[in-house]
């Protein structure tokens, strides 16, 4: 099924979980030495279908191949070259970095005559020098997810799986996970990591956009915001307010949020659309300036998860 180039291609993955569908017919492509996305909110199925691929989830129907091996079939074969990382600090806090890292070493059968040698690198590689006798539990935030990289990639994995990993960190320290994850992707490891925040989606070679157990978007971040262009418009007015409640649900006004001062809008396709904001902006009453801007991720993610809002769902798929 899968290609040289493709660490993981997923066909008609599903599963339910009695009357809920959590995920639903998605086909994916993950290529090899890529940062490769999931964009969703809570409950879009993006955990279930990461605990799938992995081997941990049984598929309710479709086909997973992961590194050339048959999952969940050869899932055994397949724990051995992979990584994985939760959001929740999983290590042990009452024993310090190293031990942390020995035991971990020893758990994934690296051999003893370079266990120490791996330990050294990751110490060092992941700026844990001077803190390598500390305890995990009386560490930062940051510094334990940072503690929770090298353990995932002590055994050096060929793909790593990595479920939320930051959402819980500071901005500086997500910023400094990220710089980790694009220097494992130079060396060759293939990275899945799940999101809900779109500064890091951005930052991600390829992504894919889950709603309600749907894949709902697939490309490059350029490629999808692309796919936009022409299409978000920003009013600037002193009466954001009223002129948002003006603009909303109108005929080819998709939708409206305030950022800051300001409004920015999603139309739909074709040149009239901003003679029609105008329009409604003069029939309310509201002075305003309307210019065409440049899209961003979270208007992608408003335009491919819309079209499913409000819709019946007879098959009670899981909910954001």
């Amino acid at each position: 099924m899968a290609g040289d180039d493709a660490a993981i291609s997923a066909r008609g993955l599903t599963k339910h979980f009695g009357k809920l569908v959590a995920v639903d017919r998605v086909d994916l492509t993950v290529p090899r030495s890529h940062v490769y996305g999931f964009l969703g909110p809570n409950g879009s199925g993006k955990s279930t279908t990461i605990r799938m691929l992995c081997g941990l989830l049984t598929p309710t129907a479709g086909q997973i191949e992961v590194l050339g091996l048959r999952i969940p079939q050869q899932a055994e074969a397949l724990r051995r070259r992979i990584g994985y990382m939760t959001q929740k600090f999983s290590l042990f806090e009452d024993l310090s970095v190293r031990e942390n890292l020995e035991f971990l070493a020893a758990a994934h059968d690296v051999p003893k005559a370079t266990a120490r040698q791996r330990v050294d690198e990751l110490i060092a590689q992941y700026d844990f020098a001077d803190r390598q006798d500390q305890l995990a539990g009386t560490m930062s935030g940051g510094q334990k997810q940072r503690l929770a990289l090298a353990g995932a990639v002590i055994h050096e994995p060929e793909l790593l799986f990595l479920d939320e990993p930051t959402s819980a960190v500071d901005p500086e320290s997500r910023r400094n996970f990220w710089e980790k994850l694009f220097e494992l992707a130079d060396d060759g490891v293939t990275i899945l990591v799940s999101t809900h925040l779109m500064d890091e989606a951005e930052r991600c070679h390829r992504l894919a956009i889950l709603d309600r157990g749907k894949l709902v978007a697939d490309g490059t971040p350029l490629e999808l915001t692309g796919a936009l262009a022409g299409r978000i418009v920003e009013v600037v007015t002193p009466q954001a307010r009223k002129a948002q409640r003006a603009l909303s649900g109108q005929p080819g006004v998709l939708s409206v949020a305030q950022i800051g001062s300001d409004l920015r809008v999603l139309t739909q396709p074709g040149e009239a659309a901003l003679a029609n904001l105008r329009r409604l902006l003069d029939d309310a009453g509201l002075p305003g300036k309307v210019a065409v801007v440049a899209p961003n991720l979270e208007d992608v993610f408003v335009e491919a998860t819309r079209k499913r809002e409000g819709a019946a769902d007879p098959a009670g798929r899981l909910r954001a």
